[in-house]
């Protein structure tokens, strides 16, 4: 199917070119988010006249875009997560977790869409490159260090809740008073 470009898009072409698609890709995803229009000549004449607005609109989205990317490229991130003594981590860091950390970092609004992890989700600590698609061919890239904790979210080197060691040692410490009181009685009586 031919479809005119409303939109640079990346491997079909430029604004107004004229791109042979696969008809569900232009029904599906083309036609609906206003990125083509079906090839005819009556919507060749109609995009003639409408070209300067395109390229406007296209100019000022680009702006957008590079102006996302002032804020975030170059961000050097860090996130501590729970992991093993041999670097494996428990979970994982994906998309989202990265982009709520950088918009919190930056005040940025990136989504989680526009984060790339090419290897899948981060499941071992280390430092990376994150790419962002923040669209318009626009990329920012962030370094990314994933760190290990030590006792993070109540969790000691051996596995066992923090809390509840606390606790235990607590109540162990009453009952021994409570029974050292007892003897002291016994004694006086």
């Amino acid at each position: 199917m031919n479809v005119i470009l409303l939109e640079k898009m990346a491997n079909l072409g430029e604004i107004g070119d004229t791109a042979n698609v696969k008809s569900g890709f232009a029904r599906n995803f083309l036609f609906p988010k206003g990125k083509a229009i079906p090839a005819s000549k009556q919507n060749l004449a109609d995009f003639d006249s409408r070209r300067a607005e395109l390229m406007a609109a296209h100019d000022s989205n680009v702006a957008t875009a590079q102006k996302r990317q002032g804020i975030v490229a170059g961000v050097a991130l860090s996130m501590q997560v729970n992991a093993s003594d041999e670097g494996k981590l428990f979970g994982s860091v994906g998309t989202q977790n990265i982009a709520d950390a950088l918009n919190e970092q930056c005040g940025s609004d990136i989504v989680k869409a526009e984060v790339l992890l090419p290897n899948g989700v981060i499941r071992e600590l280390g430092s990376f490159e994150v790419v962002l698609n923040l669209g318009y061919e626009v990329t920012a890239t962030i370094n990314l260090a994933v760190q290990g904790l030590d006792a993070v979210a109540g969790i000691s080197a051996d596995g066992s809740m923090i809390e509840e060691i606390i606790e235990a040692e607590a109540a162990e410490e009453a009952a021994q008073e409570v029974t050292e009181q007892a003897e002291e009685e016994t004694k006086e009586d």
